[in-house]
């Protein structure tokens, strides 16, 4: 995710807030946030999930739809999301 310049610091704040309401959805494994060492805009969420049937009900979940309308309006462009088996 690509976010304006002076809405990192709001991003990195609604990230820690939400942390720990998204860890504690049944099935979630981890969360966490990375930033892009060379664009301090650019941010990755990573999240492990038990099943992919976990993820689909945080995504239809109060908790994401809060989340996301506060970080939506954050972005400076679209972003991209990926989910990924383990091997």
């Amino acid at each position: 995710m690509t976010f304006k310049s002076d809405s990192v610091e709001r991003f990195k704040d609604i990230f820690n807030a939400s942390k720990s309401l998204i860890s504690a959805m049944e099935g979630c494994r981890h969360v966490e946030l990375l930033q892009d060492i060379n664009n301090p805009c650019i941010f990755f969420t990573l999240s492990i999930w038990d099943e992919p049937e976990y993820l689909e009900n945080y995504r239809k979940s109060e908790l994401f739809s809060g989340v996301w309308a506060k970080t939506k309006i954050l972005f400076d462009d679209k972003p991209e999301a990926w989910s990924l088996y383990e091997m």
